[in-house]
């Protein structure tokens, strides 16, 4: 289903510490340096409306999380929700998530790498456009801390399952594990406004979290 067009931050919200460009990441690829206080840092991949953000920051505030959104439009909706709750704890890039990890992050520098219901991009023509690529998949490995974990969510079981083969093609992460679920508390309990649109239409959602394989 295509995205509605996001609404438009509040113009008297100041954007300018939460909305961010690939360039604004410090030299050295080192993320934690855009937040205020130290911390560990998770990054988001596709962050839409920016709910996981919002809930995560609040839910942690020793954490740091950084979202990246290829959308425009979306990404300064994240900025504003964020800036106007005050997160200190969370920042927007707008950009491309393989760019941006590839590019930008150093080595063993996340803590997480969440990916939830990312675009499937169905036409055959159009499958390159898939970020859980091979390509993704070894820079995230690369950007992980030894104890960090990848979270992929999906209501597509076909990219589910070809995002399972192409971790196990790279042979850099462990069997990966079923991802509990549970029942909101309330309407917006959920990690996305996907998973939240999904799982009240009574559809399937397949998740999965991997763990870096151990070094031989």
């Amino acid at each position: 289903m295509p995205r509605r067009p996001p609404k438009k931050p509040d113009p008297e919200v100041d954007l300018s510490t939460h909305l961010l460009v690939p360039d604004a990441l410090p030299e050295g690829g080192e993320p934690a340096r855009l937040f205020p206080r130290p911390g560990p840092v998770e990054l988001e991949v596709g962050s839409g409306k920016g709910l996981f953000l919002a809930t995560a920051s609040a839910a942690h505030p020793d954490t740091n999380y950084l979202g990246v959104e290829i959308a425009a439009g979306y990404a300064r909706l994240c900025a504003g929700k964020l800036a106007a709750a005050g997160r200190d704890n969370a920042r927007i890039v707008h950009g491309d998530g393989l760019p941006l990890v590839r590019d930008r992050m150093r080595d063993a520098c996340l803590a997480a790498v969440h990916v939830y219901f990312p675009d499937p991009w169905w036409k055959a023509r159009h499958r390159k456009r898939r970020v859980l690529s091979e390509a993704f998949l070894r820079q995230v490995a690369r950007a992980l801390a030894p104890d960090g974990r990848l979270h992929v969510w999906t209501d597509v079981e076909e990219y589910f399952r070809e995002t399972l083969a192409i971790a196990a093609v790279t042979g850099l992460f462990a069997d990966p594990e079923e991802e509990a679920t549970r029942e909101p508390e309330h309407d917006l309990d959920y990690r996305t406004h996907f998973e939240r649109r999904t799982r009240l239409a009574g559809a399937p959602v397949w998740r999965a979290r991997f763990a870096l394989r151990p070094p031989v």
